[in-house]
């Protein structure tokens, strides 16, 4: 039987690109939400899912740490994905025949210098990928897309322009989620903790939370607030640190971590991806 890894998108979108450069072995499944990635892993249609968190032009992916904690899986690795635009035209399109160019409005903001050099309007579409195919099905000789190499082979256009974007480090990081927790492993590059938490509703919790942390040398390398239940007075954080709960300083840190919480829950504990350094 055919292992398969469920992404968000249409075929040839950076997620999609995500699981071809992770693990090549298994089928990529395209989905239309991320909960219905998360479902198809829930369900035993795949093994794993592939969901992007943050980006380091824009930040966090929307919606997603809402998502983790309900999704009842578990992160068991992390991938960073250098994100390369480029520009996908019909066969045999000149680059001075470009008028237009469709993607993703985030792509769009990420290659204004390119685009304005010369002169292409920008066509906000609703994904990358989809917007390659878009390019194909309209055969438009002035119209280009922004979207991946990947995209490009999929849907037979050609680039016309490679790594047009305006930050040289643009890179996503994708957490891999699966049915069952793997704390068995250690990565050759340090472990990565994963957790939510919400602090009990006394003076300076969070400050009193954080400080197990400082005191038994752990760093934490993401700490961010959200709201819950559109709630302005209950709050969660999502926190990523270095280290496995079997290390004793992480140990300890999250025996203080507890005492001042109302709620932790753990999301994964995994190995670190070697491009995190």
């Amino acid at each position: 039987m055919t292992k398969r890894i469920a992404f968000q998108g249409e075929p040839g979108a950076y997620s999609h690109q995500a699981c071809h450069e992770t693990y090549p072995h298994l089928e990529a499944m395209p989905c239309r939400t991320f909960e219905d990635a998360i479902d198809a892993v829930r369900e035993g249609r795949a093994e794993l899912a592939m969901l992007p968190v943050e980006n380091s032009t824009f930040g966090r992916v929307a919606d997603i740490h809402h998502l983790l904690p309900e999704s009842g899986l578990h992160i068991i690795a992390e991938a960073f994905v250098r994100v390369h635009i480029n520009l996908l035209a019909l066969p045999g399109t000149r680059l001075e025949s470009v008028k237009r160019a469709m993607s993703h409005t985030m792509l769009l903001g990420q290659c204004r210098n390119f685009l304005s050099q010369h002169d292409i309007r920008r066509v906000t579409g609703a994904d990358t990928a989809g917007s390659a195919r878009h390019v194909a099905e309209l055969e438009e000789p002035d119209l280009a897309a922004l979207a991946s190499e990947l995209a490009g082979e999929i849907y037979g256009l050609d680039v016309l322009a490679r790594n047009i974007e305006d930050e040289g480090n643009n890179t996503t990081r994708f957490l891999v989620m699966a049915r069952e927790p793997d704390m068995t492993r250690r990565g050759d590059d340090g472990m990565m903790t994963s957790f939510v938490f919400e602090v009990r509703n006394i003076p300076a919790a969070l400050y009193k939370a954080m400080g197990g942390f400082a005191t038994n040398g752990v760093n934490m390398t993401k700490l961010e607030s959200y709201m819950v239940d559109g709630s302005f007075t209950a709050t969660r954080f999502y926190a990523d640190i270095e280290g496995h709960p079997d290390d004793p300083g992480v140990r300890r840190a999250l025996d203080e971590l507890d005492y001042f919480t109302s709620e932790v829950n753990l999301l994964g504990v995994y190995p670190a991806d070697p491009r995190r350094h």
